[in-house]
Protein backbone atom coordinates (compact mmCIF):
# COMPACT_ATOMS: atom_id res chain seq x y z
CA UNK A 1 0.00 0.00 0.00
CA UNK A 2 1.01 3.52 -0.62
CA UNK A 3 2.08 5.31 2.59
CA UNK A 4 -0.30 8.51 1.10
CA UNK A 5 -3.30 6.92 2.72
CA UNK A 6 -2.27 7.87 6.36
CA UNK A 7 -2.97 11.19 5.15
CA UNK A 8 -5.89 12.80 6.32
CA UNK A 9 -6.91 14.37 3.63
CA UNK A 10 -6.58 11.27 1.50
CA UNK A 11 -8.66 9.23 4.01
CA UNK A 12 -11.92 11.78 4.26
CA UNK A 13 -11.74 12.34 0.53
CA UNK A 14 -11.42 8.05 -0.46
CA UNK A 15 -14.17 7.98 2.05
CA UNK A 16 -16.57 10.22 0.12
CA UNK A 17 -15.55 8.52 -3.11
CA UNK A 18 -16.35 5.08 -1.51
CA UNK A 19 -19.78 6.56 -0.15
CA UNK A 20 -20.60 7.70 -3.06
CA UNK A 21 -20.51 4.81 -5.11
CA UNK A 22 -22.37 2.78 -2.56
CA UNK A 23 -24.75 4.76 -3.59
CA UNK A 24 -24.78 4.07 -6.84
CA UNK A 25 -22.20 7.08 -8.37
CA UNK A 26 -19.60 7.47 -10.40
CA UNK A 27 -17.07 9.30 -8.24
CA UNK A 28 -12.76 9.77 -8.69
CA UNK A 29 -10.17 11.79 -7.60
CA UNK A 30 -9.68 14.84 -10.42
CA UNK A 31 -7.61 17.04 -11.04
CA UNK A 32 -3.83 18.18 -9.32
CA UNK A 33 -3.98 15.40 -6.77
CA UNK A 34 -3.97 12.91 -9.79
CA UNK A 35 -1.15 14.88 -11.27
CA UNK A 36 0.73 14.97 -8.16
CA UNK A 37 0.33 11.39 -7.38
CA UNK A 38 1.50 10.76 -10.60
CA UNK A 39 4.64 12.85 -10.27
CA UNK A 40 5.11 11.03 -6.81
CA UNK A 41 4.44 14.42 -4.68
CA UNK A 42 1.99 14.31 -1.70
CA UNK A 43 -0.70 16.80 -3.04
CA UNK A 44 -1.74 19.56 -0.59
CA UNK A 45 -5.85 18.64 -0.91
CA UNK A 46 -7.46 15.79 -2.66
CA UNK A 47 -10.71 16.69 -4.81
CA UNK A 48 -13.24 14.60 -6.09
CA UNK A 49 -15.40 14.26 -9.40
CA UNK A 50 -18.78 12.55 -9.52
CA UNK A 51 -21.58 11.92 -11.49
CA UNK A 52 -23.98 12.69 -8.57
CA UNK A 53 -25.87 15.86 -8.87
CA UNK A 54 -25.00 18.75 -6.30
CA UNK A 55 -28.43 18.57 -4.23
CA UNK A 56 -27.87 14.64 -4.00
CA UNK A 57 -24.01 15.23 -2.24
CA UNK A 58 -25.74 17.91 0.11
CA UNK A 59 -28.16 15.08 1.38
CA UNK A 60 -25.42 12.16 1.39
CA UNK A 61 -23.17 13.91 3.63
CA UNK A 62 -23.97 15.80 7.54
CA UNK A 63 -22.21 18.99 6.91
CA UNK A 64 -22.05 20.29 3.53
CA UNK A 65 -21.40 23.63 1.97
CA UNK A 66 -22.44 24.89 -1.11
CA UNK A 67 -20.17 27.37 -2.61
CA UNK A 68 -20.82 26.90 -6.42
CA UNK A 69 -23.90 24.82 -6.74
CA UNK A 70 -24.36 27.09 -9.90
CA UNK A 71 -20.92 25.14 -11.15
CA UNK A 72 -21.98 21.66 -9.16
CA UNK A 73 -19.07 22.27 -6.57
CA UNK A 74 -19.87 21.85 -2.66
CA UNK A 75 -17.86 21.35 0.23
CA UNK A 76 -17.87 18.16 2.24
CA UNK A 77 -16.63 18.84 5.87
CA UNK A 78 -15.62 15.51 7.27
CA UNK A 79 -14.23 15.36 11.52
CA UNK A 80 -10.97 14.98 11.66
CA UNK A 81 -9.55 12.80 14.77
CA UNK A 82 -8.14 15.89 16.42
CA UNK A 83 -11.48 17.32 16.71
CA UNK A 84 -10.82 19.43 13.50
CA UNK A 85 -12.40 19.38 10.32
CA UNK A 86 -11.18 18.28 7.21
CA UNK A 87 -13.32 20.16 3.52
CA UNK A 88 -13.36 18.60 0.58
CA UNK A 89 -14.47 19.92 -2.67
CA UNK A 90 -16.48 17.56 -4.30
CA UNK A 91 -17.77 18.70 -8.04
CA UNK A 92 -20.83 17.07 -9.81
CA UNK A 93 -19.69 16.19 -13.80
CA UNK A 94 -20.66 18.68 -16.29
CA UNK A 95 -20.27 20.30 -19.79
CA UNK A 96 -19.46 24.56 -19.56
CA UNK A 97 -21.33 26.56 -21.71
CA UNK A 98 -20.28 30.11 -23.03
CA UNK A 99 -17.59 32.16 -21.31
CA UNK A 100 -19.07 35.40 -21.79
CA UNK A 101 -16.99 37.30 -19.35
CA UNK A 102 -13.62 35.11 -19.49
CA UNK A 103 -13.24 33.75 -16.24
CA UNK A 104 -16.67 31.80 -15.48
CA UNK A 105 -19.27 29.92 -17.80
CA UNK A 106 -22.73 31.62 -18.25
CA UNK A 107 -24.08 28.07 -17.60
CA UNK A 108 -23.05 24.60 -17.06
CA UNK A 109 -25.01 21.42 -17.90
CA UNK A 110 -24.53 18.80 -15.31
CA UNK A 111 -23.36 15.39 -16.73
CA UNK A 112 -22.90 11.58 -16.07
CA UNK A 113 -19.97 11.22 -18.52
CA UNK A 114 -16.72 11.58 -16.70
CA UNK A 115 -14.48 11.79 -19.81
CA UNK A 116 -17.30 15.18 -20.81
CA UNK A 117 -16.43 16.55 -17.70
CA UNK A 118 -12.39 15.99 -18.63
CA UNK A 119 -12.68 17.37 -21.89
CA UNK A 120 -13.49 20.88 -20.63
CA UNK A 121 -10.82 21.35 -18.31
CA UNK A 122 -7.31 23.43 -18.66
CA UNK A 123 -4.48 21.20 -19.33
CA UNK A 124 -4.11 17.22 -20.28
CA UNK A 125 -2.08 17.07 -16.84
CA UNK A 126 -4.91 18.37 -14.90
CA UNK A 127 -7.35 16.10 -16.82
CA UNK A 128 -6.84 12.82 -15.54
CA UNK A 129 -9.01 11.42 -12.89
CA UNK A 130 -7.64 8.57 -10.34
CA UNK A 131 -9.61 5.23 -8.41
CA UNK A 132 -8.51 5.20 -5.25
CA UNK A 133 -9.80 2.14 -4.66
CA UNK A 134 -7.46 0.69 -7.19
CA UNK A 135 -4.59 3.01 -5.95
CA UNK A 136 -4.55 1.93 -2.22
CA UNK A 137 -4.66 -1.76 -3.78
CA UNK A 138 -1.74 -1.32 -6.37
CA UNK A 139 -0.03 1.64 -4.97
CA UNK A 140 0.46 2.78 -8.39
CA UNK A 141 -1.27 6.22 -9.39
CA UNK A 142 -0.36 5.05 -13.11
CA UNK A 143 -2.78 1.52 -12.66
CA UNK A 144 -5.48 3.82 -11.26
CA UNK A 145 -5.91 6.29 -13.68
CA UNK A 146 -8.37 6.98 -15.84
CA UNK A 147 -6.82 8.96 -18.55
CA UNK A 148 -8.97 10.37 -21.92
CA UNK A 149 -6.46 12.94 -23.18
CA UNK A 150 -3.50 11.55 -22.82
CA UNK A 151 -2.20 13.45 -19.93
CA UNK A 152 -0.23 10.42 -18.39
CA UNK A 153 2.18 10.61 -21.61
CA UNK A 154 2.05 14.12 -21.69
CA UNK A 155 3.55 14.32 -17.65
CA UNK A 156 5.91 11.23 -18.71
CA UNK A 157 7.29 13.47 -21.42
CA UNK A 158 7.72 16.67 -19.73
CA UNK A 159 4.63 18.45 -21.99
CA UNK A 160 2.00 20.71 -21.13
CA UNK A 161 -0.43 20.65 -23.57
CA UNK A 162 -4.05 22.45 -23.23
CA UNK A 163 -6.63 20.21 -23.78
CA UNK A 164 -9.34 20.36 -26.77
CA UNK A 165 -8.06 23.35 -28.97
CA UNK A 166 -6.27 25.50 -26.92
CA UNK A 167 -7.75 28.89 -28.14
CA UNK A 168 -11.15 27.71 -27.04
CA UNK A 169 -9.57 26.74 -23.90
CA UNK A 170 -7.98 30.25 -23.29
CA UNK A 171 -10.69 31.84 -24.61
CA UNK A 172 -13.22 30.51 -22.22
CA UNK A 173 -11.02 31.19 -19.09
CA UNK A 174 -8.04 34.12 -19.43
CA UNK A 175 -6.76 33.28 -16.27
CA UNK A 176 -5.33 29.32 -17.57
CA UNK A 177 -2.48 31.40 -19.72
CA UNK A 178 -0.73 32.43 -16.22
CA UNK A 179 -1.80 29.19 -14.63
CA UNK A 180 -0.28 27.34 -17.64
CA UNK A 181 3.25 29.27 -17.49
CA UNK A 182 3.22 28.40 -13.54
CA UNK A 183 2.40 24.88 -14.07
CA UNK A 184 5.26 24.95 -17.11
CA UNK A 185 7.55 26.50 -14.16
CA UNK A 186 6.95 24.38 -11.44
CA UNK A 187 7.00 21.29 -12.82
CA UNK A 188 9.68 21.96 -15.66
CA UNK A 189 7.56 21.64 -18.72
CA UNK A 190 7.59 22.64 -22.03
CA UNK A 191 4.94 24.33 -23.25
CA UNK A 192 3.20 22.36 -26.56
CA UNK A 193 3.58 24.61 -29.38
CA UNK A 194 0.30 25.20 -30.54
CA UNK A 195 -0.64 26.27 -26.31
CA UNK A 196 2.12 28.63 -26.51
CA UNK A 197 0.82 30.23 -29.90
CA UNK A 198 -2.88 30.59 -28.13
CA UNK A 199 -1.40 31.85 -24.90
CA UNK A 200 1.01 34.75 -26.53
CA UNK A 201 -2.68 35.45 -28.85
CA UNK A 202 -4.62 35.58 -25.81
CA UNK A 203 -1.71 37.72 -23.58
CA UNK A 204 -3.29 41.07 -24.11
CA UNK A 205 -6.89 40.26 -22.82
CA UNK A 206 -5.25 39.09 -19.53
CA UNK A 207 -6.83 42.33 -18.44
CA UNK A 208 -10.25 40.85 -18.27
CA UNK A 209 -9.14 38.98 -15.46
CA UNK A 210 -9.38 40.75 -11.62
CA UNK A 211 -6.35 42.35 -10.33
CA UNK A 212 -6.67 39.86 -7.39
CA UNK A 213 -6.51 36.75 -9.65
CA UNK A 214 -3.56 38.00 -11.43
CA UNK A 215 -1.84 38.73 -8.22
CA UNK A 216 -2.84 35.41 -6.72
CA UNK A 217 -1.08 34.11 -9.61
CA UNK A 218 2.14 35.67 -9.97
CA UNK A 219 2.70 35.47 -6.16
CA UNK A 220 2.81 31.99 -6.10
CA UNK A 221 5.18 31.81 -9.25
CA UNK A 222 7.17 34.05 -6.72
CA UNK A 223 6.79 31.72 -3.87
CA UNK A 224 6.28 27.86 -5.60
CA UNK A 225 10.70 27.80 -6.27
CA UNK A 226 10.91 28.61 -10.00
CA UNK A 227 10.47 31.82 -10.12
CA UNK A 228 13.03 32.61 -13.03
CA UNK A 229 11.57 30.19 -15.05
CA UNK A 230 8.06 31.21 -14.25
CA UNK A 231 9.22 35.17 -15.15
CA UNK A 232 10.86 34.48 -18.20
CA UNK A 233 8.29 32.66 -19.47
CA UNK A 234 6.14 35.34 -19.04
CA UNK A 235 8.26 36.94 -21.13
CA UNK A 236 8.19 34.88 -23.27
CA UNK A 237 4.53 34.76 -23.78
CA UNK A 238 3.94 38.72 -23.75
CA UNK A 239 1.85 37.87 -20.32
CA UNK A 240 4.68 40.01 -18.65
CA UNK A 241 4.35 43.03 -20.35
CA UNK A 242 0.35 43.11 -19.61
CA UNK A 243 0.20 42.35 -16.10
CA UNK A 244 3.80 43.77 -14.73
CA UNK A 245 5.46 46.20 -18.05
CA UNK A 246 7.19 47.79 -15.18
CA UNK A 247 9.44 45.01 -14.85
CA UNK A 248 9.45 44.49 -18.76
CA UNK A 249 11.43 47.65 -18.37
CA UNK A 250 14.38 46.49 -16.92
CA UNK A 251 15.59 44.56 -19.99
CA UNK A 252 18.69 45.98 -21.66
CA UNK A 253 19.10 49.20 -19.28
CA UNK A 254 23.04 48.28 -18.69
CA UNK A 255 24.58 48.66 -14.75
CA UNK A 256 28.29 49.27 -13.77
CA UNK A 257 30.34 46.40 -14.55
CA UNK A 258 32.75 46.81 -11.51
CA UNK A 259 29.38 46.31 -9.22
CA UNK A 260 27.50 44.45 -11.49
CA UNK A 261 29.58 41.82 -13.90
CA UNK A 262 26.34 39.82 -14.19
CA UNK A 263 24.54 42.22 -16.73
CA UNK A 264 21.63 44.23 -17.46
CA UNK A 265 19.08 44.98 -14.39
CA UNK A 266 16.64 41.92 -15.68
CA UNK A 267 19.57 39.73 -15.76
CA UNK A 268 20.84 40.72 -12.19
CA UNK A 269 16.88 40.42 -11.30
CA UNK A 270 16.41 37.15 -12.77
CA UNK A 271 19.15 35.75 -10.96
CA UNK A 272 17.78 36.82 -7.34
CA UNK A 273 14.45 35.02 -8.57
CA UNK A 274 16.60 31.79 -9.00
CA UNK A 275 17.21 32.36 -5.56
CA UNK A 276 13.69 32.36 -3.79
CA UNK A 277 13.04 28.99 -2.23
CA UNK A 278 9.77 27.20 -2.17
CA UNK A 279 7.78 28.51 0.64
CA UNK A 280 9.19 32.00 1.10
CA UNK A 281 7.14 35.01 2.38
CA UNK A 282 5.43 36.78 -0.46
CA UNK A 283 6.60 40.12 0.93
CA UNK A 284 10.09 39.34 0.09
CA UNK A 285 9.76 37.27 -2.94
CA UNK A 286 7.88 40.51 -4.37
CA UNK A 287 10.30 42.97 -2.76
CA UNK A 288 13.07 40.78 -4.68
CA UNK A 289 11.10 41.62 -7.78
CA UNK A 290 10.39 44.63 -7.34
CA UNK A 291 13.98 45.96 -5.50
CA UNK A 292 15.48 47.82 -8.62
CA UNK A 293 12.28 48.40 -10.02
CA UNK A 294 12.90 52.20 -10.18
CA UNK A 295 16.05 51.67 -11.83
CA UNK A 296 15.13 51.91 -15.91
CA UNK A 297 13.31 55.26 -14.88
CA UNK A 298 16.96 56.53 -13.44
CA UNK A 299 19.47 55.53 -15.63
CA UNK A 300 22.30 57.84 -16.43
CA UNK A 301 25.24 57.04 -18.61
CA UNK A 302 29.04 57.59 -18.07
CA UNK A 303 29.64 61.45 -18.98
CA UNK A 304 32.05 61.49 -21.65
CA UNK A 305 33.34 64.60 -20.19
CA UNK A 306 34.47 63.23 -16.79
CA UNK A 307 37.13 60.65 -16.75
CA UNK A 308 36.13 57.44 -15.28
CA UNK A 309 32.64 58.18 -14.60
CA UNK A 310 30.58 55.39 -14.47
CA UNK A 311 26.71 54.14 -14.68
CA UNK A 312 24.61 55.94 -12.11
CA UNK A 313 20.76 55.39 -11.02
CA UNK A 314 20.42 58.50 -8.93
CA UNK A 315 17.38 58.65 -6.92
CA UNK A 316 16.31 54.86 -7.97
CA UNK A 317 15.30 54.05 -4.59
CA UNK A 318 12.81 56.92 -4.10
CA UNK A 319 11.31 56.19 -7.60
CA UNK A 320 11.55 52.74 -7.13
CA UNK A 321 9.38 52.92 -3.24
CA UNK A 322 6.82 55.18 -6.31
CA UNK A 323 6.64 52.83 -8.54
CA UNK A 324 6.09 49.65 -6.07
CA UNK A 325 3.39 51.79 -4.63
CA UNK A 326 1.70 52.08 -7.73
CA UNK A 327 1.96 48.08 -8.49
CA UNK A 328 0.97 46.96 -4.88
CA UNK A 329 -2.44 49.08 -5.36
CA UNK A 330 -2.76 48.21 -8.78
CA UNK A 331 -3.18 44.82 -7.70
CA UNK A 332 -5.08 45.28 -4.30
CA UNK A 333 -2.27 43.83 -1.67
CA UNK A 334 -2.91 44.45 1.55
CA UNK A 335 -1.78 47.69 3.37
CA UNK A 336 0.41 45.39 5.63
CA UNK A 337 1.75 43.32 3.01
CA UNK A 338 1.85 46.40 0.90
CA UNK A 339 3.71 48.37 4.16
CA UNK A 340 6.36 45.24 4.19
CA UNK A 341 7.35 45.13 0.46
CA UNK A 342 7.72 48.95 -0.27
CA UNK A 343 10.18 48.90 3.25
CA UNK A 344 12.54 46.06 1.39
CA UNK A 345 12.41 48.31 -1.46
CA UNK A 346 13.22 51.79 0.37
CA UNK A 347 16.04 50.45 2.55
CA UNK A 348 17.54 47.36 0.24
CA UNK A 349 21.01 50.12 -0.21
CA UNK A 350 20.88 51.17 3.23
CA UNK A 351 23.25 48.45 4.09
CA UNK A 352 26.07 50.02 1.60
CA UNK A 353 25.82 52.45 4.64
CA UNK A 354 26.27 50.24 7.55
CA UNK A 355 29.14 50.80 8.85
CA UNK A 356 29.48 54.04 8.75
CA UNK A 357 26.14 54.49 10.85
CA UNK A 358 25.95 56.06 14.04
CA UNK A 359 24.96 53.44 16.78
CA UNK A 360 21.53 55.15 16.90
CA UNK A 361 20.74 54.79 13.35
CA UNK A 362 22.14 51.35 12.95
CA UNK A 363 19.76 50.13 15.75
CA UNK A 364 16.65 51.72 14.31
CA UNK A 365 17.88 50.03 10.82
CA UNK A 366 18.33 46.74 12.97
CA UNK A 367 14.87 46.67 14.41
CA UNK A 368 13.12 47.40 11.09
CA UNK A 369 9.72 45.44 11.23
CA UNK A 370 10.91 41.35 9.92
CA UNK A 371 14.70 42.35 9.71
CA UNK A 372 15.50 39.35 8.40
CA UNK A 373 13.77 39.31 5.62
CA UNK A 374 15.82 42.89 4.20
CA UNK A 375 18.97 40.93 5.40
CA UNK A 376 17.62 38.00 3.02
CA UNK A 377 17.12 39.72 0.04
CA UNK A 378 20.68 41.78 0.63
CA UNK A 379 22.29 38.41 0.71
CA UNK A 380 20.21 37.56 -2.54
CA UNK A 381 21.49 41.04 -4.02
CA UNK A 382 24.79 40.82 -3.49
CA UNK A 383 25.55 37.02 -4.17
CA UNK A 384 24.10 38.04 -7.68
CA UNK A 385 26.54 41.01 -8.35
CA UNK A 386 29.87 41.51 -7.10
CA UNK A 387 29.88 38.72 -4.52
CA UNK A 388 31.19 40.69 -1.67
CA UNK A 389 29.40 39.55 1.67
CA UNK A 390 31.36 41.47 4.47
CA UNK A 391 28.70 44.10 4.61
CA UNK A 392 26.38 40.89 4.90
CA UNK A 393 28.00 39.81 7.42
CA UNK A 394 28.30 42.18 9.68
CA UNK A 395 24.38 43.39 9.68
CA UNK A 396 24.02 39.70 10.56
CA UNK A 397 26.00 39.09 13.41
CA UNK A 398 24.79 42.41 15.20
CA UNK A 399 21.09 41.61 14.38
CA UNK A 400 22.02 38.31 15.75
CA UNK A 401 23.51 39.24 18.62
CA UNK A 402 21.51 42.32 20.26
CA UNK A 403 19.02 42.03 22.49
CA UNK A 404 15.87 43.18 21.02
CA UNK A 405 15.05 45.25 24.48
CA UNK A 406 18.75 46.51 23.33
CA UNK A 407 17.55 47.70 20.03
CA UNK A 408 13.84 49.24 21.24
CA UNK A 409 14.33 49.65 24.90
CA UNK A 410 11.55 51.46 27.14
CA UNK A 411 11.96 55.18 26.56
CA UNK A 412 13.78 57.15 28.86
CA UNK A 413 11.91 60.58 28.05
CA UNK A 414 8.01 60.33 26.81
CA UNK A 415 5.86 63.10 25.92
CA UNK A 416 4.79 63.41 29.18
CA UNK A 417 8.37 64.19 30.29
CA UNK A 418 8.45 66.97 27.98
CA UNK A 419 5.68 68.50 29.04
CA UNK A 420 6.29 68.26 32.64
CA UNK A 421 9.67 69.80 31.63
CA UNK A 422 7.75 72.71 30.25
CA UNK A 423 7.43 71.93 27.01
CA UNK A 424 4.24 72.60 24.88
CA UNK A 425 3.41 69.88 22.25
CA UNK A 426 3.84 70.93 18.75
CA UNK A 427 5.27 69.74 15.39
CA UNK A 428 9.12 69.82 17.31
CA UNK A 429 7.97 67.13 19.92
CA UNK A 430 8.68 64.09 17.46
CA UNK A 431 12.22 65.42 17.03
CA UNK A 432 12.54 66.14 20.74
CA UNK A 433 11.65 62.62 21.50
CA UNK A 434 13.62 60.94 18.74
CA UNK A 435 17.11 63.32 19.76
CA UNK A 436 16.14 61.90 23.32
CA UNK A 437 16.20 58.25 22.05
CA UNK A 438 19.27 58.88 20.03
CA UNK A 439 20.97 59.51 23.07
CA UNK A 440 19.44 56.82 25.18
CA UNK A 441 20.60 53.85 22.19
CA UNK A 442 23.87 55.34 21.73
CA UNK A 443 24.73 55.32 25.22
CA UNK A 444 25.18 58.75 26.24
CA UNK A 445 22.23 58.77 28.44
CA UNK A 446 20.80 56.62 31.10
CA UNK A 447 18.08 58.48 33.25
CA UNK A 448 15.03 60.92 32.27
CA UNK A 449 17.09 64.08 33.74
CA UNK A 450 20.11 63.28 31.32
CA UNK A 451 17.84 62.50 28.22
CA UNK A 452 15.71 66.23 28.82
CA UNK A 453 19.29 68.14 29.40
CA UNK A 454 19.94 66.57 25.65
CA UNK A 455 16.83 68.35 24.80
CA UNK A 456 17.68 71.30 25.88
CA UNK A 457 21.00 71.35 24.69
CA UNK A 458 19.42 71.07 20.99
CA UNK A 459 16.30 73.04 21.32
CA UNK A 460 16.43 74.86 24.24
CA UNK A 461 14.88 75.61 27.39
CA UNK A 462 11.32 75.46 27.21
CA UNK A 463 9.18 78.81 27.07
CA UNK A 464 7.75 80.21 30.46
Amino acid sequence: MDHRIDNPKYKAAREIVVALRAAGHQAFFAGGCVRDLMLGIEPKDFDVATSAPPDVVMEMFAKTYSVGAHFGVVLVCTPDGDGSEITTEVATFRHDGAYSDGRRPDAVRFSTDAREDVLRRDFTINGMLLDPIVFDETGDASDATLDFVNGREDLATGVLRAIGEPTLRFAEDKLRTLRGVRFAARLGLAIESRTMAAIRAAAVEIGQVSYERVRDELTLMLTEGHARRAFELLDETGLLAQVLPETVKMQGVEQPPQFHPEGDVWVHTMLLLEKLQPGVSATLAWGTLLHDVGKPATFRPPDPKKPGDRIRFDGHVEVGVRIAEEILGRLRFSNEDTEQIVALVKNHMRFGDILQMRESTLKRFLRLPRFGEHLALHWMDVSSAHGDLRLYEFAKERFEATPVETMRPKLLVTGRDLIAAGYRPGPQFKAMLETAEDAQLEGRVTTVEGGLAVVRERFGAPFS
